[in-house]
């Protein structure tokens, strides 16, 4: 069984120097908790591809501790350097030109010239980074494919013995991975949607596109984590835009839902507690985003032939909510939850 170490001085200090051995170790960050592990040595990051089941084309983020450590690892335009100082340390992360003499792993960047690299700003990981030395790559601490662990129990039941070291610092603040934006060309793409959103780039950058479409792209493409089809996906169907609840389904609701029935007859709030989660009930998005895969977690159940999931308005880090759903259901064909 895995360990879950509360965060102290003396776990910070055991999860470094781990870390500084070559293994792999599970980080707090305000995103999603992080599989991590040294990025300048190759042996320690194949661990993470193992442990996570995940294929070696799909590159990681390196995660560092300020500006001035991203710019020995990548080069950093004028642009690069506008946004980092505004929104660093927090939940962006930014595709650049890899330097020649940085040092880190072919296997992070799946052999792109392209290297991705984010400031976390959650205290305790700033201080494992800090102790351990290192740049720190770090996937969702989660098997490929599943929704991103927010909690350490989470990480537990999803990667197992794979994660023999949680440190361990609550519930995440942000509950999505940070949004990913592509520096790497002339014009900035938002790749993964997160809580820094186009709007809050545009007055560093000017117009900023949105590739909603880059998690369907060929493998040879893939530039960025977050890019795969089969992606954020629970074991179970997802049904979007639900107006009513089917028979056997779980609700994942958000705001208010007094409009809500049961195609069989009766309301929602009286379905039992384990079919049934509520993102906001106030309806705010900021909320939802931090609850988003720990309740999509709660209602993946083998006894709900479905999840029915009910709208989220498209703003603001409502995009990248949508975004994550949009993927979860596409794994399904509309047969799975006949």
């Amino acid at each position: 069984m895995p360990r879950i170490v509360v965060a102290n001085d003396q776990s910070i200090s055991e999860a470094a120097a781990l870390l500084q051995a070559g293994e792999i170790v599970v980080l707090p960050t305000e995103t999603v908790y992080g599989l991590g592990a040294n990025a300048l040595d190759s042996d320690a990051v194949s661990k993470i591809f193992k442990a996570k089941k995940r294929p070696s084309f799909n590159p990681l983020i390196v995660h560092v501790i300020d500006k001035q450590a991203a710019s020995k690892l990548v080069e950093m335009d004028e642009r690069a350097q506008k946004v980092a100082d505004a929104f660093w340390p927090g939940p962006l992360t930014l595709i650049l030109p890899r330097k020649e003499n940085s040092g880190i792993s072919d296997l992070v960047t799946a052999g792109l010239e392209t290297l991705a690299v984010r400031v976390p700003s959650h205290k305790i990981m700033r201080k494992v980074m800090k102790e351990a030395g290192v740049p720190i790559a770090a996937p969702s601490a989660n098997s490929s494919g599943e929704p991103s662990a927010t909690t350490p129990q989470h990480v537990a039941q999803s990667l197992g013995d794979a994660a023999p070291f949680i440190l361990a610092a609550g519930a995440c603040d942000v509950g999505l991975e940070s949004t990913v934006l592509d520096l790497s060309g002339e014009v900035p793409i938002i790749l993964r949607p997160g809580a820094v959103t186009s709007e809050d780039l545009e007055p560093y950058l000017g117009q900023v596109e949105i590739d909603m479409g880059a998690h369907e792209k060929p493998q040879s493409e893939i530039k960025s984590p977050g890019q795969l089809l089969k992606h954020y996906a629970p074991k179970i169907p997802v049904r979007l835009h639900a107006v009513d609840v089917q028979q056997d389904e779980a609700l994942l609701a958000f705001g208010s839902i007094k409009f809500m029935g049961m195609k069989a007859g009766g309301h929602v709030k009286d379905m039992p507690d384990t079919a049934f989660r509520n993102l906001s009930e106030s309806g705010d998005l900021n909320e939802a985003a931090k609850n988003l895969f720990m309740m999509l977690r709660d209602l993946d159940k083998p006894e709900h032939k479905a999840i029915a999931v009910m709208d989220i308005p498209n703003q603001g880090i409502g995009v990248a909510m949508n975004e994550r759903l949009q993927r979860a259901a596409k794994k399904y064909s509309p047969k799975d939850i006949k």
